[in-house]
């Protein structure tokens, strides 16, 4: 039997882009769930971990004796467990499209993920490779095809809030982070993810955390 109110298990949030996804997922879509932090490459990190996570990596979800690992797997779980659905579009062309979206997040654009690692109170704008540039220049292509066919129905890449979203909600928070330029409607849509309340709450979190390690009284 599963339990009633589950467990996300997720790094720290400055820097763990893996773990914002589903986390803010159940946020915004108002999954209660229980929050377990732990401080990424620390010894209380690699004390604990094995005891929530099957592959000693965040993020992991637990509902009940049930651990799901994985970003991508953790949407997918809350949606069908949760959502009954609702993470994603409910016009199946849109669907296959958003979860097509979400995929090539998942497993590509290394070089930004390389060069540009999430860091949410970095501010700077130094020139990003030519590597990272495609990579951005690709996600440009991505939410500018998106913004077009489906604009009508919300503010979010499917109109309205999705999964695929939330897969890409990092990448905004990168934006903001190294400066990086992108057009009118990256812009829009950054600003969009940025004004969500679980973004604002996941931001406040990361600045508190860097706070008290520059406080020498903690």
């Amino acid at each position: 039997m599963t339990a009633a109110r589950p467990t996300l298990v997720i790094g720290t949030k400055n820097y763990s882009s893996w773990s914002l996804r589903p986390w803010l997922l159940m946020r915004e879509q108002g999954v209660a769930f229980d929050e377990v932090r732990l401080p990424l490459d620390t010894p209380e990190f690699y004390a604990t971990i094995g005891r929530w996570s099957p592959t000693g990596r965040v993020p992991v979800l637990r509902d009940g004796e049930l651990a799901i690992w994985d970003s991508l797997a953790i949407c997918e779980y809350v949606n069908e467990r949760w959502l009954a659905g609702a993470g994603w579009p409910a016009d199946l062309a849109q669907r296959g499209h958003a979860r097509a979206v979400s995929a090539e997040m998942h497993s590509g654009f290394a070089a930004l993920r390389g060069e540009c690692p999430l860091d949410v109170v970095r501010r700077t704008r130094d020139p990003i490779g030519a590597e990272a540039k495609r990579d951005i220049d690709r996600i440009g292509v991505l939410w500018r095809d998106c913004r077009a066919r489906y604009a009508g129905g919300g503010a979010f890449l499917f109109g309205a809030f999705s999964i695929a979203d939330a897969m890409y909600a990092p990448v905004a928070l990168r934006i903001e982070s190294y400066g990086i330029d992108v057009g009118p409607v990256e812009r829009d849509y950054v600003a969009t993810l940025l004004s969500l309340a679980g973004m604002r709450e996941w931001i406040a979190d990361a600045q508190a955390e860097q706070a008290g390690k520059r406080d020498p009284a903690r």
